[in-house]
Order: structure tokens, then sequence, then C-alpha cells
């Protein structure tokens, strides 16, 4: 397919926003290029690796604005990044399972626009083992659906109140990395190195998502305040909910 300036400054744009919230876009990036034309074979190995860029940068920006939580990140990747590696390996017809995690997102998309306690509370994080629970079954949804994890993971934590929004947006973004990697090697892994994208198709993505991204996790982590965060992440929920729903092609 083409790579055209309309394509660059629609994935640039979905860089920026889930960036924001600690996020890399692959649920918008999937739209984006589905809507554009791209076949199914060659959106999610290209959404895996503009996940792996933009995570990257918003992990850094979100880590030395001090907001990342290594004590809940580590329980949460030890059965995450198995999960989805074999997650990545897996080809199942999942429009069944897409169809109901849209709707989860939406309810969760409505439940942060809702009014509610004040953002900076004392987060209460759970025990080591319910967090690696929760960490293999999103790791093993996010190799399944070609995405990170943490468009499930973020607004989990905000509404159960492990952490409060910068915060969850710094755990998510290192989960999503590592599990965006666990995801390409499992496709890699699968289909071999002919499943990853060309290099002249992919650069350019590549060069947009990374200077939006880098912007929008700038602004996120330093800048937008916690209650934009919720709000900005119930825009991306509602964009990726509408993906899953087939609302978004």
């Amino acid at each position: 397919m083409q790579t055209t300036a309309l394509l660059l400054l629609a994935l640039a744009g979905v860089a920026f926003l889930y960036a924001s919230v600690g996020h890399a876009g692959a649920s918008g990036y999937i739209a984006v290029l589905a809507l554009s034309g791209f076949g199914a074979a060659e959106i999610r190995p290209l959404a895996l690796v503009l996940n792996v860029l933009v995570s990257s940068l918003a992990s850094w920006n979100f880590a030395a604005a001090g907001h990342f939580r290594r004590e809940v990140l580590l329980p949460l990747a030890l059965f995450s990044v198995p999960a989805a590696l074999v997650g990545g390996m897996v080809s199942l017809p999942t429009l069944p399972l897409q169809r109901l995690l849209g709707l989860v997102l939406l309810f969760s998309a409505w439940r942060l626009s809702q009014p509610s306690q004040p953002a900076e509370v004392a987060p209460a994080v759970p025990g080591p083992a319910t967090i690696s629970l929760t960490g293999g079954l999103l790791g093993g949804l996010a190799g399944i659906t070609g995405t990170g994890g943490g468009i499930f993971l973020t607004p989990l934590m905000i509404l159960r109140g492990w952490l409060v929004p910068r915060q969850a947006a710094a755990v998510s973004a290192a989960f999503i990395l590592v599990n965006s990697l666990a995801g390409l090697a499992g496709l890699v892994m699968a289909r071999g190195s002919a499943a990853l994208p060309a290099a002249g198709v992919v650069g350019p993505m590549a060069l947009a998502v990374m200077v939006a991204g880098g912007l929008g996790a700038h602004c996120g982590s330093r800048r937008f305040p916690s209650l934009w965060i919720r709000r900005l992440l119930s825009v991306v929920l509602l964009v990726a909910s509408g993906k899953l729903l087939g609302w978004l092609g």
C-alpha cells in the first residue's frame, strides 16, 4: 500500500493522543491502517512495530518525570510477557472476543468520564499474586489482539484505585513495551522474519509516530493535569472500542 501524507498525519494524531496517557496506539493504528486499505496480514506486525517505538518514548518520559512504579510492573510482566508471546503465535477467530472487549472498553470510557474522587489520592496497590494473574490475562489478550494490553490495564488500575492516573500511565507504557516486544517475537516465531514489515513501508510511519508520540508523552507526563489524563483516556478508549465493535472499519 502507498504511504500518503494523510495516512501519516492520522497515525501521528493517534500517537500523540495515546502517548499522552501512557499508551502506544495499537488499536488506533489498526483502525487507521484498516481504513487505508492495508491487509490483515500487514496490519498486525505494523501496529506492533509502531507500538514498540511509541511505548519506548512514553516509558522514558513518564519514568523521567518520576511516575514509574517498578513494584507494580514486575509482577505484571512476570506472567504477561510469556502470555503475550504465546498469544502472538495464536491465530484464532477473534470476532466475538473483540466485540466483548469493545463493550468493556466502552463501559470503562463512560466510567472514566464521570465525576470521581480527587485524582491524586493515595493508591491502594493489591498483592503481587493479584497483579501477576491480571498481567497474565491481559498479556494473553495483548498477544492475540496485536496490542500492548495497556488499553485494558490503565482503566483497570485507575478505576480500581491501584494507582493515580500518571502512575498508571507510566506502568502501562512499560507494560505495553514488554508485551509488544513479546507479541512481535511470537509473530516472527510463527510466521518467520517475512512477517515483519518492509523498511520502506514502516520507515515513514515510524518517523511520524515517534515525533508525535514523543511530544504527546512529554505533555502527558509533565504538563497535562491528572483530570485531563482521565478525560483523554476516555477518548482513547472510545476510539479503541469503536475499532473492536466494528464502528471504525
